[in-house]
C-alpha cells in the first residue's frame, strides 16, 4: 500500500493532537479538571482557551482548527462553543492580571 502525502499529514496531525492532549490533560489534572473553548485565530490555527475547576485559566494553541477540535476529544475536557458570561465567570484573575491590564489601559 502506497504512502500518500494525505497519509502522512493525517499522521502529522494525529502526533500534534495527541500532543496537545497530553497538554491539555496536565492541565486539568494540575486545576482539579478542565473546560475549554476553541477560537480560530487565523493563519496561524486555532486557540484552546482552558479554565480549571480551580478558576486556573491557560491556553495552548493548535495549527488548525481540525487539529483543536482533535485534541480537546483526546483529552476528554467539556468544549463550549463560545467563551460566554457563564464559562467566563469560572476564571479566577489575580494581582499580576489585574496590575497587566490596567498597564495596556495607560500604554504600559
Amino acid at each position: 500500500m502506497a504512502d500518500t502525502k494525505q497519509d502522512r499529514t493525517a499522521a502529522r496531525q494525529d502526533r500534534v493532537a495527541a500532543r496537545l492532549a497530553k497538554r491539555i490533560g496536565a492541565f486539568a489534572k494540575a486545576h482539579g479538571g478542565a473546560e475549554g473553548q476553541i477560537a480560530y485565530i487565523g493563519e496561524r490555527g486555532a486557540r484552546i482557551v482552558l479554565v480549571g475547576e480551580d478558576g486556573g485559566w491557560g491556553d495552548v494553541v493548535a495549527p488548525s482548527l481540525d487539529v483543536a477540535v482533535q485534541a480537546v476529544e483526546k483529552a476528554g475536557i467539556t468544549r463550549h462553543e463560545e467563551f460566554d458570561g457563564e464559562f467566563a465567570a469560572k476564571v479566577e484573575t489575580g494581582p499580576y492580571e489585574w496590575k497587566r491590564m490596567a498597564g495596556m489601559q495607560i500604554g504600559g
